[in-house]
């Protein structure tokens, strides 16, 4: 318990310092809400084939969605590699319970990230995609286990990854490409029912998709379902699938962190 109270601390420390720099909240609010802005104006006011919701209304839960998937997995794995380059994770090792301490705090920063984020988008999505809040406790119960899920399936294998890069150059070299593709064939920008059926069975198997699916189930309304596989929300699949990715990574992640501390 202390140790996982020092982690909470040194989590929330590093959250603070990072929102009290004004430069580092600028490039979040570019690389999350600029970027939105960006796609949104890119996408225009199209609607959705065979349905009446826009194309940025759409594509609202699903950018959401792959910001949640790139935070975990892509700007996590940067994180600890450059800590390890800098020494700070063999700093950790010289005290009692550090490298728990270490990944604690680590997995507290990214879920603030995570939460900032999510906040900043759907501020910007009212009034530019006519995006609204969940309109049932339901789907607000729904957004916060998808939230949940959605970072739990990502954190610890972006652990594992940060662990075995490099540096943080070769991260960023080795996530960003399969992270773009991803986007693209996950459905979270464009109908998933318009991609042929292999990318759809690949898709399926990621927890990107079911991310996606699991934002547009509590922000977009029904009449979208003529443009989603099977035509419903599959939300006990989805919620499976997500866990399933949660707990083997959170399995997976300290055994392997341990055998590379030990290297």
């Amino acid at each position: 318990m202390n140790t996982t109270a020092l982690g909470l601390r040194r989590g929330w420390t590093e959250q603070l310092n990072l929102w009290s720099d004004r430069k580092e909240l600028l490039n979040a609010l570019a690389g999350t809400v600029g970027t939105y802005v960006i796609l949104v104006l890119f996408i225009g006011s199209a609607n959705v084939p065979g349905t009446s919701v826009s194309m940025a209304a759409f594509m609202t839960p699903g950018f959401l969605a792959f910001a949640v998937f790139a935070t975990g997995l892509t700007a996590l794995p940067m994180l600890i590699a450059a800590d390890r380059e800098e020494g700070t994770l063999m700093r950790a090792r010289t005290l009692p319970g550090g490298i728990r301490v270490y990944l604690t705090g680590r997995a507290v920063t990214t879920l603030l990230t995570i939460v900032l984020n999510a906040a900043l988008v759907l501020l910007v999505a009212v009034p530019l995609a006519g995006v609204g809040a969940p309109a049932t406790p339901a789907r607000w119960f729904t957004l916060v286990w998808v939230l949940v899920l959605g970072a739990l399936a990502v954190v610890p294998i972006g652990a594992m990854i940060g662990s075995l890069v490099s540096g943080p150059k070769a991260a960023a070299a080795m996530l960003a490409l399969p992270a773009m593709l991803l986007m693209l064939i996950s459905g979270v920008m464009f109908p998933l029912e318009s991609m042929p059926g292999v990318v759809r069975g690949i898709a399926q198997i990621f927890p990107l998709y079911w991310q996606g699916l699991g934002l547009r189930a509590v922000f977009l309304p029904d009449s979208v379902l003529a443009a989603e596989l099977g035509h419903s929300w599959p939300l006990g699949r989805a919620a499976a699938v997500l866990g399933a990715w949660a707990v083997g990574g959170m399995v997976l992640a300290p055994w392997l962190l341990r055998r590379v501390r030990g290297r």
